[in-house]
C-alpha cells in the first residue's frame, strides 16, 4: 500500500497563466519537466515517466526529465515514493511535479548514501546520453554507475544498468554481448521492458525459438502500456515468421496492427502493414501482399520523408520479386527524385563499405539499370550504371562500385562492344583489389573495437561480482560477530587469490606479448610475400604486344628470341618470388635481361650500359628480388621514352666499405618534373602502386633486418633533367 499523497500539476510559460492555449499541432516535440518535493523543492530522482505511446524517461539526480511527446498525450509519472499519476498534455510548456507533504522512503540514509545514489543517477543518464553517440563512453559510464552500486547494493538500479548495458550492445550489433547482459538482467528482477529487449536481440540473432520462450509468458501480463503491447506481438509475429510459421505471424501481426490503430501509434501502423505484407508475399499470395503495401506506401507519406523512401524501396523490391519491372523503374525513379530532396546523410550516414540496407541514390540507380537488364533495355540501362558507379565514386561506396561497374562491363559484352567490355572489366578488377584492402582494414579495426569492448565488458563482470561478494560480507558483519574469525580467514584467501591473479595476470601478458611479436613477425613475412608477388601486369602486357607486333610483321625469328628471353625472365621472378633475398649475382643476370628486352622493344629510345665493379664479390651480398626493376621500368617508361633525341641508361655497381654496396640507376631522360606532368590519371595510380609496394617491402624488411636498405632518388642535373637513384645495401 502506498501513502496516500497529493500532486500539483503545474504549467510555466515565462509567467503566463498556469493552463496557456492549446496548439493545434500534432507534431512530436520534447517536452521538459521535472518532480519535487512541494515545501523544501527537494528533487526526486528515479521516478518513471511515460506516454501512452511509447516514449519513456527517469528523473535525474535534479528531479528534472525530457520526454518526446505531442499533444494530446497521457503523461504518467510512477514512483514507489507517492501513487501513480495521469496528466493529459495540452501544451510543450515545461511541467513541474510537486508533491506535498513528501518525504523519501529511506529518511535516515547518510550523506555519503545521497552522493552515491546521486552519481549513479548521473552516470545512467551519461550513459543513455552517449548511446547512439559512442559505444566505449557509453560503457565507461555505465561501468561507472555499477562500481557505485557496489556500496548501496540496490538490485532496482542494477537491473537498470545491465538493462541499459544490453541496449547500448543491442543498438550497435554487438547481440551476444547484449543476451548476456539483458538475461542477467531478467535474472536479477524480471521486468517487461528488459524481456522485450532480450526478445529483439534474439531476433536480432535469428533465435526464434529463444525468443518465442521469452515473449509467450508476456502475452499473460495485464498491466502493460499500449506501445509496449505492440512491440510484444510484433516481435511474436516476426519470431514466427523467422521460423516459417505464416498463419501464426500474420495472426500477431494483426493483433498488433489493431492496437496500433486504436491508439493512433502510427509509426507501428505503418510498419506492421509493410510486415504484414513482406508475410504474404513470403507466402506467395501477391494480392493480399499488394494491399497491405499500398496501405503503407500511403500512411508513410504521411511520416518523414526518409520513411516515405524506405518503404518505396521496399515495395520496389517486391515488384522485383514478382517481375513487374516497369512498376519496379517507376517507384524506384520517385524515391530517386525524393531522395534529392533530403538533407545530405539524412539516410545512409558512413562512408565506405556501407550497410547492406542502406538507401543510397548509387543502390537505387543500380537497381533502376538492373530492372532495364531484366526486360533487355540495355541502352537505358548504361546511364544509370554509369550514375551509379559515379555517385558510389563520390561517396566511396565501393561495393556499389564494384558491382556497377561489372555489370556494365557485361552490358558492353553483350552489344559486343568489347573494347567497352575490357576497358570497364579492367577498372571492376582494380575496385575489387581495393575493395580487398578495405575489407582487410575495416575487420583490422572492428577486431580492435571488439577487443576492447571484450575488455570493458570483463571489468563491469568484476565489477559486479565485487559488488556481490561486498553485499554478501556486509550482510554477513550484521548477522552474526561470532564469524569475524572466518571473514579474516576468508580475506586472507582474497588476498591470496588477488596474488595468484596478480602472478597469472603477468602470466597471461608476457604470453601476449611473445605470441604478439610472433605474430607481427608472421605478418610481415606474409605481407613481403604478398608485395613480392605483385608484379606489375603493365611490362607483361606490353611484353605481349610486342610479340604480336612481330607475329604481324612476319618476324618469326625476332618473336621467338623475344619471347624465349621473356619466358626466361618471367620463370626467374616466380622462383625467387619465394625468397626474401636472393644472391646480387641473381638479381643482376635478371635486371640485364629485362633491360635487354626493354631496349628490343625501343631500340631507337635509348641505350644502356650496366657497369659492376671488379672488386666485388657478387655472391656475398643478398638483395631482395625484384627491388630494383620498377625503378629501371620508371627510367624507361616515364624518362627516357618521351625524350626527343636517343637517351642513355646506365647501372653501376660498386662496393663501399666491406659490409656496404651501391646501386646506382641513372638516365638522362626528361626527369621527374616533365614526367609527372604528362602523365595520365591512370599513369599515376599504376606509379603510385608500383613505388607504394616498393617502399611497404623496404619498410618491412628494415624492421624485420634492421635498416638493411636504403633508397634516395634525386634529379640528374639541375636542370630538372635526368633522374639519379641511389640504393644502399648493408650486408649481414
Amino acid at each position: 500500500m502506498f501513502k496516500k499523497v497529493y500532486i500539483l500539476l503545474f504549467l510555466f510559460a515565462s509567467g503566463l497563466n498556469c493552463f496557456s492555449q492549446v496548439r493545434n499541432q500534432v507534431s512530436t516535440f520534447e517536452l521538459e519537466g521535472y518532480v519535487r518535493g512541494k515545501e523544501d523543492f527537494t528533487p526526486i530522482s528515479g521516478v518513471q515517466v511515460s506516454t501512452d505511446k511509447g516514449s519513456f524517461a527517469i528523473t535525474n539526480a535534479l528531479g528534472e526529465f525530457k520526454i518526446n511527446a505531442s499533444i494530446g498525450d497521457l503523461l504518467i509519472f510512477e514512483s514507489p515514493e507517492f501513487e501513480t499519476v495521469r496528466h493529459r498534455i495540452t501544451s510543450d510548456e515545461e511541467i513541474g511535479v510537486q508533491v506535498e507533504n513528501y518525504t523519501p522512503a529511506l529518511k535516515n540514509k547518510s550523506r555519503s548514501s545521497k552522493v552515491a545514489t546521486s552519481n549513479y543517477s548521473m552516470y545512467l543518464d551519461s550513459a543513455n546520453y552517449y548511446k547512439k553517440i559512442n559505444i566505449q563512453k557509453s560503457i565507461d559510464f555505465v561501468a561507472q554507475s555499477i562500481s557505485e552500486l557496489g556500496r548501496n547494493a540496490n538490485k532496482t538500479a542494477l537491473v537498470n544498468s545491465l538493462r541499459t548495458l544490453g541496449e547500448i550492445y543491442l543498438y550497435h550489433k554487438q547481440y551476444d554481448l547484449a543476451i548476456t547482459n539483458l538475461k542477467d538482467a531478467q535474472k536479477t528482477q524480471k521486468s517487461t521492458k528488459t524481456a522485450l529487449s532480450l526478445g529483439l536481440a534474439y531476433i536480432k540473432t535469428n533465435a526464434f525459438k529463444n525468443a518465442l520462450e521469452e515473449l509467450k509468458p508476456l502475452v499473460r501480463v495485464r498491466k502493460m502500456v499500449p506501445y509496449q503491447r505492440i512491440q510484444l506481438y510484433e516481435q511474436l509475429g516476426d519470431s514466427h515468421k523467422g521460423l516459417g510459421n505464416i498463419a501464426e505471424a500474420l495472426e500477431f501481426y494483426q493483433e498488433g496492427l489493431k492496437i496500433a490503430q486504436k491508439n493512433q501509434v502510427s509509426p507501428k501502423v505503418t510498419d506492421l502493414n509493410s510486415k504484414i505484407a513482406d508475410t504474404y508475399a513470403l507466402a506467395d499470395r501477391k494480392i493480399e501482399a499488394q494491399g497491405y503495401f499500398d496501405n503503407s506506401l500511403e500512411l508513410a507519406k504521411k511520416e518523414t520523408p526518409a520513411r516515405a523512401i524506405q518503404e518505396n524501396e521496399k515495395v520496389a523490391d517486391f515488384y522485383n520479386s514478382s517481375s513487374r519491372f516497369g512498376d519496379e523503374i517507376k517507384l524506384r525513379k520517385k524515391s530517386l527524385n525524393e531522395l534529392q530532396q533530403l538533407p545530405k546523410n539524412s539516410v545512409a550516414e558512413k562512408k565506405g563499405i556501407v550497410d547492406a540496407d542502406s538507401i543510397t541514390s548509387q543502390r537505387i540507380n543500380y537497381k533502376i539499370a538492373n530492372a532495364y537488364i531484366a526486360q533487355d533495355k540495355l541502352n537505358e540501362a548504361i546511364p544509370y550504371l554509369e550514375k551509379s558507379i559515379v555517385e558510389a565514386d563520390s561517396e566511396d561506396d565501393l561495393i556499389v562500385q564494384k558491382d556497377a561497374t561489372r555489370k556494365l562491363s557485361e552490358v558492353y559484352e553483350y552489344k559486343g562492344d568489347f573494347a567497352k567490355a575490357y576497358t570497364t572489366y579492367q577498372n571492376y578488377v582494380a575496385l575489387v583489389d581495393t575493395l580487398y584492402i578495405k575489407k582487410e582494414q575495416e575487420i583490422s579495426r572492428a577486431t580492435r573495437l571488439n577487443r576492447e569492448i571484450a575488455t570493458k565488458q570483463n571489468r563491469i563482470s568484476s565489477l559486479e561480482q565485487e559488488r556481490e561478494l561486498s553485499q554478501s560480507k556486509y550482510s554477513l558483519a550484521l548477522t552474526e560477530q561470532q564469524l569475524f574469525e572466518e571473514s579474516n580467514k576468508r580475506q586472507k584467501w582474497i588476498i591470496y587469490s588477488l596474488l595468484l591473479g596478480m602472478l597469472l595476470f603477468a602470466l597471461a601478458a608476457f604470453l601476449y606479448y611473445r605470441s604478439n611479436k610472433q605474430q607481427k613477425l608472421a605478418n610481415n613475412l606474409l605481407a613481403l610475400k604478398s608485395l613480392r608477388s605483385q608484379m606489375n601486369p603493365h611490362f607483361i602486357f606490353n611484353a605481349l604486344n610486342s610479340v604480336n607486333n612481330y607475329i604481324a610483321k612476319s618476324d618469326e625469328r625476332n618473336a621467338n628470341r623475344f619471347l624465349s628471353d621473356f619466358s626466361v625472365l618471367m620463370r626467374t621472378v616466380l622462383e625467387n618470388s619465394e625468397e626474401d633475398f636472393i644472391p646480387l649475382s641473381k638479381e643482376l643476370e635478371l635486371l640485364e635481361l629485362y633491360v635487354k628486352l626493354e631496349h628490343s622493344r625501343f631500340p631507337d629510345k635509348f641505350d644502356y650500359e650496366v657497369n659492376i665493379s671488379e672488386n666485388i664479390d657478387v655472391n656475398s651480398f643478398d638483395i631482395p628480388p625484384m627491388l630494383l626493376q620498377p625503378y629501371i621500368e620508371n627510367a624507361i617508361w616515364h624518362g627516357l621514352r618521351y625524350k626527343e633525341e636517343k637517351g642513355f641508361l646506365k647501372i653501376n655497381v660498386e662496393q663501399l666499405t666491406n659490409t656496404l654496396l651501391q646501386i646506382e640507376i641513372l638516365d638522362n631522360g626528361i626527369g621527374r618534373k616533365k614526367s609527372a606532368t604528362l602523365k595520365t590519371e591512370n599513369q599515376k595510380k599504376q606509379k603510385s602502386k608500383g613505388m607504394g609496394n616498393i617502399r611497404k617491402r623496404i619498410a618491412i624488411l628494415n624492421t624485420m633486418y634492421e635498416n638493411k636498405v636504403d633508397v634516395s632518388i634525386s634529379d640528374l642535373r639541375e636542370d630538372e633533367t635526368g633522374t639519379k637513384v641511389v640504393l644502399k645495401l648493408k650486408k649481414d
